[in-house]
This record gives C-alpha cells, structure tokens and sequence, in this order.
C-alpha cells in the first residue's frame, strides 16, 4: 500500500497520507512520497492548484513516526521538504489547499501549517505534543504556530502541550474554515472552485512575491522587484483577462 495517493484531475492535484493504521504518521517512506508529489506539482504546468488531506476518520497526521527506525538519514526534510525540518527548504510554487480533521499534531500540524489555505473539520485538534512526551525534534513548527497564532495562545500550546479545537483555530485566524467533518469535501471543492477561477499564472507569481518578503519590513518588501510578477505583464493569461473585462464575460485562463 503506497504510503501517499498522488492523483491529477485536470488542473488539481491530490495528495492523500494514507497510513491511516498509524494515523498518518511520516515516515521516510512517505518523505520520500511527498517529495516527488511536491516535484511534480511544480513541475506540471497543467497543476494549478494542490490539495493536501489525510485518509482514515482519525487523523489527518499524527506527527513525525517516532517508532520509526530509518537505516540513513533522510535526503529531505520533514513533509517531503515542504516544512524544511531537518534539511532543505521546498517551497511550492502552486497554491495548496489542506483538508484536515482529528488529529493534526506535531509534524502534522506543521505541514497543514505551510498551506496557503486550512480548511478544518469540526473533529480537528491542533496541537504540539512535543514537551508533554518529553521527544523533541526539529522547532519548525513553533516557529510556524508562533507566527501564525496570537503570542500567548501559540505558547501556551508550545509550554504545556494544549490543544486548539477547530472553532477556536477559526476563531484564531488559523484555519480559513471550520465545518462539520460530513462537509469537509464540499468546503474543499469550493475553495478549489474559487483558486481555479483566477489566473494560475497571477496567483503564482501573488504567492511567490508575498512570502518572499513577509519576515522583511514594509520599506524592503514595496521596493523589491519581482521578476514573476513582471513577466506577467507579457503573458497570454494578462491580455486574456483584460479583454475578459471589456467584453463582459469570465476569462478562459490558459497557464501562459
């Protein structure tokens, strides 16, 4: 059994932990999984938009597999690369969705924490165990959750362990939406309606420009150029749009 389901329809990807026995939990096998699935994704121009979610009605991941003993270190860090926990760096160019519910702990937490949207079940529990269990890996994801959720909130998950329940997490700002587990797939299929009504090329070159500057300061980020943005001006999908506006109708976007 493939440790990750990677499929493509049309313009989406899918990407499905599937150790559901262990709820999901990575392990080099699935590193390595993930890593050729963010590759691809990519490297496909036909890719526009990527969705992220975890098989089993328990957990969409559980963290890192610490009962996991790997002969050699792994040639990629934690998430296939993408949360750049023990080694390089990957970042996505295409937007990702994540799709989560029960258990989205540790490593878990921090690969739903580098999409750009979280859709959450009403059955997800944020959290990282790490100093309640006393094993203590990589810091990516407080550094990720400290960022991304109100100071104290964000500590007092990293100090003792607490966990964040999805309406609080929406409450929080953390997750986009937050509804009942039966709408999961419904709530995702509406934001991947809304990523694949725009411009691919436009979202991609908006994606790359603002999270290559965001820990810089106001003054650097608006003097920056952005080469992706700039050649945008040239495209197909560019002309596309403006003469969608002036002819009154919705424009049929083509990557280029």
């Amino acid at each position: 059994m493939a440790s990750v389901n990677f499929s493509v329809e049309g313009h989406v990807a899918r990407v499905e932990l599937n150790r559901p026995e262990s709820l999901n939990a990575i392990n080099g096998e699935m590193d390595a999984a993930l890593h050729g699935a963010w590759l691809e994704i990519n490297q496909n121009p036909e890719i526009r938009v990527a969705v992220l979610s975890g098989n089993g009605e328990r957990a969409f991941c559980a963290g890192g597999d610490i009962s996991a003993v790997d002969p050699a270190p792994q040639p990629v860090s934690l998430g296939g690369g993408l949360t750049g926990i023990g080694g390089e760096l990957l970042t996505l160019r295409k937007p990702l969705i994540a799709a989560v519910h029960g258990f989205v702990l540790g490593g878990g937490f921090e690969l739903a924490l580098c999409a750009d949207i979280i859709i959450a079940a009403d059955t997800a529990v944020f959290g990282m165990p790490e100093v309640a269990i006393g094993v203590m890996g990589g810091p990516g994801v407080m550094h990720r959750a400290i960022r991304q959720l109100p100071h104290r909130v964000a500590l007092s998950m990293i100090l003792t362990g607490e966990r964040l329940l999805a309406g609080d997490a929406r409450h929080y700002g953390l997750v986009n939406e937050a509804v009942p587990y039966a709408e999961l797939g419904a709530a995702t299929e509406r934001w991947l309606e809304k990523l694949l009504a725009v411009s691919p090329l436009a979202a991609q070159a908006a994606k790359e420009a603002v999270l290559s500057r965001q820990g810089h300061p106001l003054d650097v980020a608006l003097a920056t150029r952005y080469p992706a943005i700039e050649s945008y001006a040239t495209s197909e999908d560019h002309r596309e749009g403006r003469r969608a506006f002036g002819e009154k109708r919705r424009p049929a976007w083509r990557g280029q």
